[in-house]
C-alpha cells in the first residue's frame, strides 16, 4: 500500500503545501527534514509537514497524479514540531506560502563550513548596585521564569538602565541551564550589546545579522540544532528563526522600531512573532522601550491581565537629568546672503556647536535623509529632474556628481545645463547628511566632522571603525540618519541637534505624530547620558506642532492621553486592526482596472459575511510607479481579526480577479505606503 506525505515547497503555487508519494524513502521522512521534489519539469526544494498519509488524504486528487519524493537533501537541518508550528501559523496570518516562508530564512547548505566563530563571555561582576526601579523589575521578573509563557513590558526612559535589567535576567536564565534570544532592531546597535555582554555574562555569545558570512549561518543553524549548552543569540529580526534548544527567554529591545518589521517578501513583524514563539515554547519574552507603540502600551495599561506585567521607569540612573529640549524656529523671510549660505543651520545652532567643542565634547546632528539635496531644479524654466524608471525625482549626490534614484538602479552624472531650456543655473532643493557635513566643514574650519549613513558604510567593519573612532575622540560631529538614533552610549554627547523632521510630522499616515515622537525621543537619548547638562535643538518651520510640547517635557503620558483620543475617532489602532492589499502591474490601466475589480468583489463578500469590514480605496500608493512598475493599494479595516482574515482568504480563492497582477498582503502594517 502506498504511504504519501505532504510537503511545504518552496513555490506560491497551491499555497506551497503539496502531496507527494513517499516511495523508497518511507522508512526515513518525517515531519522537518528536508527534500527535494518534482515540481513541473524541475525539482523543488521542500520539507516535509506530514508523513504517513493514505489515499483518502489526498483530498480528491489522483494517486496516479502523484509522484515520489526525489531526495533527501542536508539531513543535518531540519525543523522541529515547534519550527513547523510556528511557521505554519506565520503562513495563515500573514497570508503567505509557507513553503516559501520557510526556505526564505533557512540557510545556505555548505559541504565544508569553516570553524564557528564566537565570543566568550567573562561573567564580571557588576560595578555598581541597582536602582530602586531596577530592583523592582528584576525580583518581580526573576521568580516567574521558569513558569511558562508570558509578556513583559518594559517602559524605561532613555538611560534609565534596561540594558542592566536585561542582565540581570539573562544571567538567571543561563544559571538554569537555557539560552536566551536578545533581538536588537539594527545591526549598529550589535557591537555595544556584544561589548556589554562579554564583560558581563559567563557563556558563549554568537551573534546572528547581515554581517555573518553565510558559513558561520550555516554551522551556528548546526550548533543550534544539536548543542543543549547555555548560550546568548544577538540578532536582528531574522534571528527569531534559530532553532534554539533549551530556549529560557526572548528580549526584544526597542519594540516599537520599525526596523522589526519586514517590508518585502512576508511582511511579518519580529516582535509579534517573538511573542508567538515564546508562547509555543512556553518561556517568557520581554518586550524593551522608552517609546513603546501604542498599541502594545494601550494594551499593557487597559487589559487587568496584563497591567502586572507593566513597569515603568521614569528616571535616569543616578543623578543625571533628561536632556533640555530647544526649538529652533527657521521661519524666516529676511534671510541675509551669509544665512543662506547656513541654511539648515542658523547663527544661534552653530554657536552652540562651537560652545560644546570648546568644552572638548562631542555633537551629534541628525537628518534622515541622505545626499546632498533632496532634488535639483533648473532655476530658470523649474524643470525637476525625474527617474524614468519611478515616479520620484533623483536626489542629488555631490561626492559622486551623480542624481540617484531611491528604489532603482537609475542615475545620471549631475549636468552642466537644463536639456529643457539650456540654462547653466541648476538650485538644490532640501538637504541631506551631505550638505550638513559639507557647511560644517566650510564653517568650523579644523574640526573632524564624519558622517553616519549607509552611503558612508556599508559593511559591518566600518560600522565598527566609525564607532570606535567616535567613541575614541578622532570625530568631533557625527552626522547621520536613523542610525544614530537607537541605542548608542556616547561620553562626550551632551549637544544633539536634529534636523528635517517637518515633511515626516505631515506624511499621510495615523503612525506620522507616533513616529516622530519616538524619533525625536530616541535621538535625545543620545545627549547627556554621562551626568553632565546636555541639550537637544531641534529645527523647525512649525514649532507650534504639539507633539515638540511632549517631547520638550519629557511626556511618554501627555502624548499618548492626547494621541489616542484622535486614534478612537478614526478607528485607527489599537481600536481597529488594519490589513493593506497591494496590487502590482507592468501595465497602469490593468492594475488600477483589477484593484478597482478587488474591492468591489470584498465589499460585496462582507457585506454579505463579514460585515464588520470596512473596504477602503483603493488609491495609488505614495511612489506608485516604482521599477516600471504601478501599484494600488486597497485598505481593510475592522476590531474583529478573525473577519479581516476571512475576508482576504476570500479573495486568495477567487485568485482569477488579480491573476494578471502581484498581489501582496500586509496585515498590521508599519507604514502606509
Amino acid at each position: 500500500m502506498k504511504r504519501y506525505c505532504q510537503v511545504a515547497v518552496n513555490t506560491p503555487f497551491a499555497g506551497s503545501i503539496l502531496p507527494y508519494e513517499e516511495g523508497e524513502f518511507s522508512q526515513s521522512l518525517k515531519p522537518g527534514l528536508l527534500v527535494k521534489v518534482p515540481l513541473g519539469k524541475r525539482h523543488a526544494e521542500g520539507c516535509v509537514f506530514e508523513v504517513g498519509l493514505d489515499e483518502s488524504r489526498l483530498e480528491g486528487i489522483s494517486p496516479e497524479k502523484i509522484k515520489p519524493v526525489v531526495s533527501i537533501e542536508d539531513s543535518t537541518i531540519s525543523l522541529s514540531d515547534d519550527e513547523l508550528q510556528l511557521y505554519r501559523w506565520m503562513s495563515q496570518y500573514y497570508h503567505y506560502p509557507v513553503g516559501q516562508l520557510i526556505f526564505d530564512f533557512l540557510p545556505n547548505s555548505m559541504k565544508r563550513p569553516r570553524a564557528l566563530q564566537f565570543d566568550q563571555g567573562k561573567g564580571k561582576s557588576f560595578e555598581f548596585q541597582l536602582s530602586e526601579d531596577q530592583e523592582h523589575v528584576v525580583s518581580t521578573m526573576t521568580p516567574k521564569l521558569d513558569q511558562g509563557f508570558s509578556k513583559w513590558l518594559l517602559h524605561g526612559v532613555t538611560g534609565s538602565g534596561k540594558t542592566v535589567v536585561y542582565l540581570n535576567l539573562i544571567r538567571s536564565i543561563l544559571a538554569q541551564g537555557k539560552s536566551v534570544l536578545f533581538l536588537l532592531p539594527e545591526i549598529n546597535l550589535t557591537p555595544q550589546f556584544i561589548k556589554t555582554f562579554i564583560e558581563h555574562l559567563d557563556a558563549p555569545i554568537y551573534s546572528y545579522n547581515s554581517s555573518v558570512s553565510p558559513s558561520d549561518k550555516y554551522g551556528l543553524w548546526r550548533l543550534l540544532q544539536e548543542d543543549k549548552s547555555p548560550k546568548v543569540i544577538v540578532g536582528v529580526r531574522s534571528a527569531i528563526f534559530l532553532p534554539i534548544k533549551e530556549l529560557g527567554l526572548i528580549v526584544v529591545d526597542e519594540e516599537h522600531d520599525g526596523s522589526f518589521k519586514q517590508e518585502d517578501r512576508c511582511s511579518y513583524n519580529a516582535r509579534d512573532v517573538a511573542i508567538k514563539k515564546a508562547s509555543l515554547h512556553k518561556i517568557p519574552v520581554l518586550l524593551g522601550s522608552a517609546t513603546p507603540t501604542l498599541e502594545i502600551f494601550y494594551q499593557f495599561t487597559h487589559d487587568e491581565k496584563l497591567k502586572p506585567f507593566y513597569f515603568a521607569m521614569r528616571k535616569r540612573i543616578g543623578e543625571v537629568n533628561l536632556p533640555k529640549i530647544t526649538m529652533v524656529d527657521m521661519r524666516r523671510k529676511d534671510l541675509t546672503l551669509e544665512e543662506k549660505e547656513l541654511w539648515p543651520f542658523n547663527f544661534f545652532s552653530l554657536s552652540k556647536i562651537r560652545e560644546a567643542l570648546a568644552k572638548k565634547e562631542q555633537v551629534l546632528v541628525f537628518v534622515n535623509r541622505l545626499g546632498f539635496a533632496h532634488y535639483v531644479q533648473c532655476r530658470s524654466c523649474g524643470h525637476q529632474f525625474s527617474c524614468p524608471n519611478c515616479s520620484v525625482n533623483l536626489k542629488y549626490f555631490k561626492k559622486k556628481g551623480i542624481l540617484d534614484c531611491n528604489y532603482c538602479d537609475y542615475k545620471i552624472p549631475l549636468p552642466e545645463l537644463c536639456p529643457q531650456c539650456g540654462n547653466m543655473s541648476i538650485v538644490h532643493k532640501g538637504f541631506g547628511t551631505e550638505r550638513l557635513q559639507e557647511i560644517l566643514q566650510l564653517e568650523l574650519k579644523g574640526v573632524r566632522v564624519e558622517r553616519f549613513d549607509r552611503e558612508e558604510i556599508k559593511t559591518f567593519n566600518q560600522l565598527e571603525e566609525r564607532l570606535n573612532a567616535f567613541h575614541q575622540g578622532e570625530i568631533d560631529i557625527l552626522v547621520g540618519t536613523q542610525m544614530l538614533s537607537k541605542g548608542h552610549n556616547f561620553k562626550k554627547v551632551n549637544l544633539v541637534l536634529v534636523l528635517g523632521l517637518d515633511g515626516q510630522l505631515n506624511y499621510p499616515d495615523f503612525r506620522a505624530n507616533e513616529r516622530v515622537y519616538q524619533l525625536l525621543t530616541q535621538v535625545s537619548g543620545r545627549s547627556g547620558r554621562f551626568g553632565k547638562e546636555s541639550e537637544v535643538l531641534i529645527h523647525t518651520l512649525g514649532p507650534d506642532n504639539k507633539v515638540f510640547a511632549h517631547v520638550i517635557r519629557h511626556s511618554f503620558d501627555e502624548f499618548y492621553e492626547e494621541e489616542i483620543p484622535m486614534r478612537k475617532i478614526c478607528d485607527c489602532p489599537p481600536f481597529s486592526r488594519v490589513l493593506m492589499l497591494y496590487f502590482t502591474g507592468r501595465h497602469q490601466d490593468k492594475t488600477i482596472e483589477i484593484s478597482l475589480r478587488a474591492s468591489e468583489m470584498l465589499r460585496a463578500i462582507g457585506k454579505k459575511h463579514f460585515p464588520q469590514v470596512e473596504v477602503l480605496g483603493p488609491r495609488p500608493t505614495m511612489v506608485e510607479k516604482r521599477v516600471n512598475k504601478f501599484t494600488w493599494s486597497l485598505m481593510l479595516r475592522s476590531a474583529e481579526l478573525s473577519q479581516l482574515h476571512g475576508l482576504v482568504k476570500s479573495l486568495k480563492l477567487n485568485d482569477d480577479v488579480y491573476k494578471e497582477v502581484d498581489l501582496k498582503v500586509d496585515v498590521d502594517p508599519y507604514h502606509l505606503f
